[in-house]
């Protein structure tokens, strides 16, 4: 299994495209993989015939373990064999074994996580506790897990079997009756539904992004502050320059290079919005790496990352924003396009919110949010005084990590972030 990125120790297997005996190519798929949010495939690294497929689909791998023996043509010098081949006798396992007795060196396999008959994973040691302590299938798919991706972890089915030893925790099957009658009365891991109702299973990246909301905000003390912004310059300009641009680079573009490139300046000026906490350390970092939330065909969310987003101008800004949401809904992402944000940036008003109270992307300490822009009556104060002009207006909210973000900080960043809209200059070069 490759490495697929700094902070990614496992992968699960979705798809095995090839079978024991088939011949495979250097760089040919072998099998599709998923990590975290995004699915990639696993090219082969080696041109011969498949020997042995050391995993399943559905399987969990870590990082680093062997996954398939391919059988080449190429020429290996083995001690072991140079050692048979001059009928010498040699020691395995501390055994004598003589030149005419066919060496076999055992194998152990890699380690990976089966998957149980249901549709959870469990790993080797909480399927030897739940067999050890008469807990079957179903039942262990009663336990609600804390670990990723809701996976039962050893203290989980220990707390469990601590509970039903005690007399804290009942167990009641369902009977085939109560699968087949919808109108019966059921037991989720949420409690007791009833009546007319749909279950619809969560998929897997809807999962994660339960659980990696929910972490958020058991992990940090969300504040949301709230500004409003004038971008009729902004508006303007790129109303007057689109075409030109596109033509000229041969790439649309859109508010959000725009609003990165705000950001960008104002995390430079207020670098503590660029960090994350770590225990009681408070890690600043002195890379800018923007993820920008982007929306899927199926209706998941997906944050792709723009590295090292401060050295790239308006241009470059565009083309990767352009090629990171593209690839994200085509299914074109790697693993490494959506590692090692700093700070995140979501549009809602692409759906026509106004403005959002968004969740911290940890370990993030913020994140920003854009409304929709809508054209509205506003005071304009001028050195001759007072008038009423139609303006574009948009709101801006920002959540952030009260751990070690104060109110005045936020608002100071979020009204820095505003004076860089207001301030645009709507005769600028591309």
């Amino acid at each position: 299994m490759p490495k697929l990125g700094e902070s990614i120790a496992e992968a699960t297997v979705l798809k095995i495209h090839k079978k024991v005996g088939d011949s495979i190519s250097i760089d040919e798929t072998l099998m599709d993989i998923a990590t975290d949010k995004v699915d990639s495939e696993v090219p082969s690294t080696e041109e011969g015939i498949i020997e042995e497929i050391l995993c399943k689909e559905g399987e969990v791998v870590k990082i680093g373990a062997v996954i398939a023996k391919i059988k080449n043509n190429k020429e290996t010098a083995e001690p072991e064999k140079t050692a048979v081949a001059n009928h010498q006798p040699i020691h395995v396992n501390g055994k004598h074994q003589e030149k005419d007795e066919e060496l076999v060196v055992p194998y152990t396999p890699s380690p990976v996580v089966k998957r149980a008959e249901s549709s959870k994973f469990y790993s080797p040691l909480v399927m030897n506790i739940a067999t050890s302590e008469g807990i079957d299938l179903s039942e262990l798919a009663s336990i609600t897990g804390t670990g990723a991706e809701g996976r039962v972890t050893k203290n989980d089915i220990l707390g469990y079997v601590a509970n039903k030893k005690g007399g804290q925790t009942r167990y009641a099957p369902h009977t085939s009756s109560e699968y087949n009658n919808p109108s019966n009365s059921s037991i989720s891991a949420g409690g007791i539904t009833s009546g007319n109702i749909e279950i619809i299973e969560m998929d897997r990246m809807r999962r994660l992004i339960a659980d990696h909301m929910t972490k958020s905000k058991s992990t940090s003390a969300h504040v949301t502050s709230f500004a409003e912004a004038d971008v009729t310059n902004m508006v303007q300009w790129r109303e007057a320059n689109k075409k030109i641009f596109e033509k000229r680079e041969g790439e649309k573009i859109t508010f959000t290079p725009l609003f990165i490139e705000a950001i960008v300046k104002c995390l430079k000026k207020y670098p503590l919005l660029n960090s994350s906490v770590v225990g009681n350390e408070i890690h600043v970092k002195k890379d800018i790496n923007i993820g920008m939330a982007t929306a899927l065909p199926n209706g998941n969310l997906i944050v792709p990352v723009i590295q090292h987003a401060d050295e790239y101008n308006i241009i470059g800004l565009t083309k990767q924003v352009n090629r990171l949401a593209n690839n994200a809904r085509n299914g074109k992402l790697q693993p490494a396009d959506t590692q090692s944000g700093t700070f995140t940036f979501t549009n809602i008003g692409t759906f026509g919110s106004l403005m959002g109270t968004p969740i911290i992307n940890q370990p993030q300490v913020a994140i920003l949010a854009i409304g929709a822009i809508k054209k509205k009556p506003v005071v304009i104060e001028t050195e001759q005084g007072d008038s009423v002009g139609i303006r574009q207006m948009m709101f801006v909210s920002m959540s952030y990590d009260h751990r070690i973000i104060d109110g005045s900080l936020g608002s100071i960043f979020l009204n820095e972030f505003v004076k860089c809209l207001e301030e645009f200059d709507p005769s600028r070069d591309i």
